[in-house]
């Protein structure tokens, strides 16, 4: 990982791309229904720097993991893509395909850091992610997804009240469509790779 990497589409382009997995926004009812749950709070800075060392963990020795189980990052790639694509539609059509653990016992840890925010899908995607731009710029939109999964939780109240279940909506809906362009663009860009 070298700085001289850097770049800011690149970063750009990351970052949406996580900020739609992640989909802290649509998660805001889930949320405020495990804050309720939870006593009335969420302990945000714990969920974000759980969340945070996940990401970067599996970022940094994800491909070595891969290598372990004996495959490459293009396969996982593809793979990571399709899961994208599956998250992006669900976004879009209003459809659960994956079920999230709400059992609030565990805290902040768990649901909300694993799998809530860095779940299969976020950690798929960081993967997938890999096979098409730089590690640096990878680590700068975790980082800067880290400060909005913090802000989000830490505002949990006053966001419900502002953006009302007709505005998340549309704006789940939006990051959807971003999701499934991006699935598309992986997939394409890593599939002509596979069995070589």
């Amino acid at each position: 990982m070298t700085f001289g990497d850097f770049a800011i589409n690149e970063i750009i382009t990351v970052s949406f791309t996580l900020f739609a997995v992640i989909d802290m926004v649509g998660n805001i009812p889930v949320f405020a229904s495990l804050r309720t749950k939870m006593g009335g709070e969420i302990r945000s800075m714990q969920a974000t720097l759980a969340s945070g060392a996940l990401m970067i963990f599996f970022l940094l020795i994800g491909k070595e993991f891969l290598r372990i189980l004996g495959l490459d990052v293009q396969s996982f790639a593809v793979a990571g893509s399709i899961v994208i694509f599956i998250i992006g539609l669900e976004m879009v059509l209003g459809h659960d395909f994956f079920k999230p653990d709400t059992n609030p016992r565990s805290g902040s840890v768990v649901p909300i850091a694993f799998p809530l925010i860095a779940g299969s899908g976020t950690l798929t995607t960081i993967m997938s992610l890999k096979a098409n731009y730089f590690d640096v710029n990878i680590l700068i939109g975790i980082l800067i997804n880290c400060i909005v999964i913090y802000l989000v939780l830490k505002s949990l109240k006053w966001i419900e009240k502002v953006i009302g279940p007709n505005g998340m909506t549309v704006i789940r809906k939006f990051f959807g469509v971003i999701l499934l362009a991006i699935a598309v663009k992986i997939f394409g860009s890593n599939f002509s790779h596979l069995g070589k």
